[in-house]
């Protein structure tokens, strides 16, 4: 079955480990991953301030690129694209003058059909089938999950079932071994694209997060989202400064996690790229008997 690939730009750049692990992932389990030819940025996190036309024609020009690849599932990782890809096929469907006239700005029909997939929805549909065969470590810690905005906003597009307490990447975690939390923070923001422009407020944010996590016994952050990533990971400096305190618990993709469960060596998944170092992860592992 081909399955569509949207990595996006953080995929490519600043979280290549993300892009890493899903593939290497996908490849344990058999699933061959398509990206969607000549695919460009969806516009996040800015193009829908300024202009609301770029902000559909960007996402659609990608819709569009993958009909026309012949792809029915496309799967989206990073948080922000889904959310601007997702939020630009309800909008298109909904809205027949809308679609005309994006359909003129990118030159290419569109009948918007194609499915898009969060990484949870992914690894449900294509993973989790045969990912019991190839687990092989149980990762014997506490895990935060971290879900943050987009996943469950606004609701027309939201990829989880229940909004105020998803449990989707809970069930990833459970499947690899790992002890989900419960925590109130799942869904708070991280700062998200501020972290350039007004990074204390992302540490004030983001350290509340890490903070309440840490309170509640969790010793890994696991997330689907390249910014929060960033922001949680990245911003621990800023973050020391406002908790007036040091908390070096590691952020994981979600992939990452799953990967170590499936016995993938750690620098395939990109486990030695993040700022905080994720020894401690590692080192819980815990060998399956045979």
């Amino acid at each position: 079955m081909r399955i569509g690939y949207y990595p996006g730009c953080s995929l490519e750049g600043s979280s290549k480990e993300y892009n890493d692990s899903l593939f290497a992932v996908a490849e344990k389990c058999g699933v061959t991953l398509e990206v969607i030819k000549d695919w460009s940025c969806c516009g996040a996190s800015a193009a829908h301030n300024l202009n609301h036309d770029l902000a559909l024609a960007l996402p659609a020009r990608t819709l569009a690129l993958a009909e026309k690849q012949g792809l029915e599932d496309i799967v989206v990782p990073c948080a922000a694209c889904y959310s601007r890809i997702a939020g630009t096929k309800n909008e298109i469907s909904n809205n027949i003058a809308v679609k005309a006239k994006i359909e003129g700005y990118i030159d290419l029909k569109l009948t918007a059909d194609v499915k898009i997939l969060t990484v949870f929805e992914f690894l449900q549909k294509y993973i989790f089938p045969t990912v019991d065969q190839h687990i092989v470590n149980k990762l014997n810690q506490k895990a935060a999950c971290y879900y943050g905005c987009l996943y469950t906003r606004p609701k027309e597009i939201a990829a989880v079932e229940q909004i105020e307490n998803p449990m989707e990447m809970d069930e990833v975690m459970a499947k690899a071994g790992a002890t989900p939390i419960d925590w109130a923070f799942k869904t708070e923001c991280c700062g998200a694209g501020l972290s350039v422009s007004r990074t204390d407020i992302v540490a004030k944010l983001s350290g509340k997060i890490i903070e309440d996590a840490a309170d509640r016994g969790a010793e890994s952050i696991v997330v689907a989202c390249p910014m929060c990533h960033m922001n949680l990971d990245m911003r621990r400096p800023e973050i020391k400064k406002q908790l007036k305190k040091d908390i070096n618990i590691p952020v994981l993709f979600i992939t990452q996690a799953l990967g170590l469960s499936m016995g993938i060596p750690a620098d395939k998944l990109g486990l030695n790229k993040h700022y905080v170092p994720t020894d401690k992860v590692v080192n819980c592992i815990v060998k399956m008997e045979a």
